[in-house]
């Protein structure tokens, strides 16, 4: 499926996306008159500094609080549609349900998803300054410092959309833990990202560009509509950025994350994973590490199965019993990279990833 088709297909997410944007606009705007009302009342420029730093603080939180919460989820859902659509062809008919349904399968509570979002994110952010420091290695060139510098900046803001496709992963690979899926979708991330920047790097001028005619729109229009109200331009500049925001969280951040679920699901299902660079992006990246320990913790845990129910049993039953053979202990085999202890049969070692017998 392609990107566009992607993006036009799954618009009841972008709406709510719109509609959580404009949400944190209108309380600001509230906000901005209950406090600024205040200000009148007094008419000191102390007490308008003070309405200002509190307006800009109390706007900080509501964003944080309702992109970062609702958005979370709302951006969960979206993700898990967009693997069913892009996996299987088809968008389901109740797109919101279906996602709100996989979220809740996968991850089983909200809290979950943060915690695998945070440390996937923080990942894919350690190993996007690692590559963009490549560059560090010519600032001794006279003028190529600021190069160096763009190009970490481009980096970064190049890649940002790939730990939202590494969440898409784990609703691919949804029959291993979700921990586990993480921390593979990193993996193949840092084996693929020359493939996936060259994609990137078109998504980023869009986005950049998109967000700057979108800003200038509305500050023209907000412009024109405060200067009735005599409002001073700081305030038009500010609500018209709020809502520059909202509709690039809405239709640009989208279709930006439509295009890279694409180029990142490309590849993905085709990469055979590298063992040893778990090691090498454990030692990367302190995320990442925490990421893999978790997701070994997950495999690792016990599935309690419920006990059967004993009945009694003849005499002639208990006389057929024959006694049990004690089992024999199977001796654990240490890597000779590490020394970490493994089970028999470990090809690969579960500490540092390198080949058992080496």
């Amino acid at each position: 499926m392609k990107a566009g088709e992607l993006f036009s297909k799954t618009l009841p997410f972008v709406w709510a996306k719109l509609l959580l944007g404009l949400a944190t606009v209108l309380i600001s705007a509230v906000l901005f008159a209950i406090l600024f009302g205040i200000a009148w009342l007094f008419k000191t420029e102390s007490v308008t500094g003070i309405m200002v730093i509190i307006w800009l603080v109390a706007v900080g939180f509501v964003r944080f609080a309702l992109m970062h919460y609702f958005g979370y989820l709302v951006k969960a859902g979206h993700i898990a549609v967009m693997i069913e659509a892009i996996t299987t062809g088809r968008v389901p008919d109740n797109q919101v349900a279906y996602g709100k349904q996989k979220v809740i399968e996968r991850f089983t509570a909200s809290n979950v998803f943060f915690v695998i979002d945070k440390l996937v994110s923080g990942a894919v952010r350690q190993i996007n300054r690692i590559v963009g420091k490549v560059g560090s290695l010519f600032r001794a060139v006279p003028g190529m410092s600021t190069v160096t510098s763009l190009v970490q900046f481009f980096v970064s803001l190049s890649l940002g959309y790939v730990d939202e496709c590494c969440l898409g992963y784990t609703f691919y690979k949804k029959e291993q833990d979700a921990f586990k899926s993480a921390a593979d979708s990193v993996v193949i991330y840092a084996q693929n990202w020359k493939a996936l920047l060259a994609n990137a790097a078109k998504t980023m001028v869009m986005a950049v560009l998109g967000l700057i005619g979108i800003t200038i729109a509305l500050t023209a229009v907000f412009g024109l509509l405060f200067s009735v109200f005599s409002w001073p331009g700081w305030v038009t500049f500010a609500i018209s950025l709020l809502l520059a925001l909202a509709v690039k969280n809405a239709f640009v951040d989208s279709f930006i994350l439509a295009r890279t679920m694409v180029a990142y699901m490309e590849v993905a299902p085709t990469t055979e994973i590298t063992y040893d660079l778990y090691s090498k992006l454990s030692g990367m990246s302190s995320k990442f590490k925490e990421l893999l320990n978790k997701g070994r913790e997950g495999l690792s845990a016990p599935v309690l199965q419920p006990a059967p129910v004993l009945q009694p049993a003849s005499a002639s039953v208990l006389q057929s019993v024959q006694p049990v053979q004690p089992i024999q202990e199977e001796r654990p085999i240490f890597c000779g990279q590490c020394g970490a202890e493994n089970p028999q049969g470990t090809k690969f070692c579960g500490s540092c990833g390198a080949r058992i017998g080496e």
